[in-house]
């Protein structure tokens, strides 16, 4: 499985492929950016992922759906994701919202299993879970820290409630 490694602003990441599809981009927790070697590569897509997040780092808008994705997970997963990747740039969504977009009725239940699967997003930033929040405009829970997923939202121009 060809792998890469991305310094950006929110510390270093780490992309996978798989049969030409881009299977993950987790954060790599204990290094800081700048401080681990670059993996390099000739994959296709991993270039072509590593080109993604170059445009969004730079200020750019690219979408999700400008690349081959192939995320691991239950059938609830891949639909959770799907809609994740329907909210645009520098917009935020509640979980209660999202879960109404899925299934209308049964929302609290479903928000919480939302946030679940929020939480195994294998793809971080190209699958955008960072703009998911509260109900209330609070930000919650993020697989890659809280601090993260603020500077994530700030650099999307989104004000985050304190």
């Amino acid at each position: 499985m060809p792998e890469h490694i991305y310094s950006s602003p929110v510390g270093a990441l780490l992309l996978s492929s798989e049969n030409g599809f881009l299977t993950a981009l987790r954060f790599a927790e204990k290094p800081q950016p700048n401080t681990i070697p670059e993996k390099t590569t000739d994959d296709p897509v991993l270039l072509r992922a590593v080109e993604w997040l170059d445009r969004y780092f730079g200020g750019l808008r690219p979408r999700s759906s400008e690349l081959p994705l192939n995320p691991r997970g239950s059938d609830f997963q891949k639909a959770v994701w799907a809609h994740l990747c329907d909210i645009p740039y520098g917009e935020t969504v509640s979980y209660g919202d999202l879960a109404a977009k899925i299934a209308g009725n049964g929302r609290r239940l479903l928000a919480r299993a939302i946030g679940g699967a929020a939480h195994r997003n294998p793809i971080a930033i190209i699958i955008p879970c960072h703009r998911v929040i509260g109900s209330d405009g609070s930000l919650t829970g993020y697989a890659g820290g809280m601090e993260r997923k603020a500077r994530l939202l700030r650099f999307e121009g989104v004000d985050i409630v304190s």
